[in-house]
């Protein structure tokens, strides 16, 4: 006990710069997801053929190489980002083109009368997606955002190849240090289950309230 005691204020360290990590990439990688996805439904081959390369090269590769990429190739063409920034970017990029996917499947999900009737209406586009459109796809896409959101929580170990210390490298420096690596690994599996806790707690109700408030404002035909 005393020795959990001892190590604990190292790992809770780590556990902030892990949920720092996951709170600042979360973000981006959203903004990055509805931005993309959005702009790939654009019918114009400019647009959606960069975008569709983008989303294919982060899903398709390894996000350890692009962690690699991005903090050792780069800067030897002159682009140096710092260790978080560039763990920050790559996490937002390659969970970004995943959610890019989400957003563009569950707009395209929504039913098709939909868009009819806002055209019907003679609604602008933009007021078109947001009325009526977005908030239908939403639900669709909150179970995988969670899913998304508990995997980027998980992927913040990787980061820690390239010197940021998070939970999982304050760890294997406490263990290289101390030893003792039952105690110290099973308190870092301890740790990130009570930082996914709060994520599956989140993503249920918003999954709840989203699914309540569609039901209730689009009439079943």
């Amino acid at each position: 006990m005393d020795f959990l005691l001892q190590i604990y204020p190292a790992l809770l360290r780590g556990a902030f710069v892990t949920m720092l990590l996951t709170l600042t990439s979360g973000a981006a990688a959203l903004a990055v997801g509805f931005a993309v996805g959005l702009a790939r439904l654009i019918p114009s081959r400019w647009v959606s053929v960069p975008l569709t390369i983008y989303v294919e090269v982060f899903r398709n590769t390894s996000s350890l190489v692009q962690i690699f990429y991005f903090f050792f190739v780069l800067p030897l063409v002159g682009i140096r980002f710092e260790a978080f920034t560039t763990g920050c970017a790559v996490l937002a990029l390659n969970f970004g083109a995943y959610l890019s996917e989400v957003v563009r499947s569950s707009i395209l999900s929504v039913d098709k009368g939909q868009y009819h009737a806002a055209i019907a209406l003679n609604m602008p586009v933009l007021l078109r997606y947001r009325r009526i459109i977005i908030p239908q796809a939403i639900p669709v896409m909150l179970p995988a955002f969670g899913n998304y959101a508990l995997e980027m929580l998980k992927a913040t170990s990787l980061v820690s190849l390239i010197t940021i210390t998070e939970l999982t490298f304050s760890g294997a420096q406490l263990v290289q240090f101390y030893g003792h690596p039952t105690e110290i690994y099973l308190s870092i599996f301890v740790i990130y289950l009570i930082l996914a806790i709060p994520f599956i707690v989140l993503n249920r109700n918003l999954e709840k309230r989203a699914g309540g408030k569609w039901k209730a404002r689009v009439p079943t035909t």
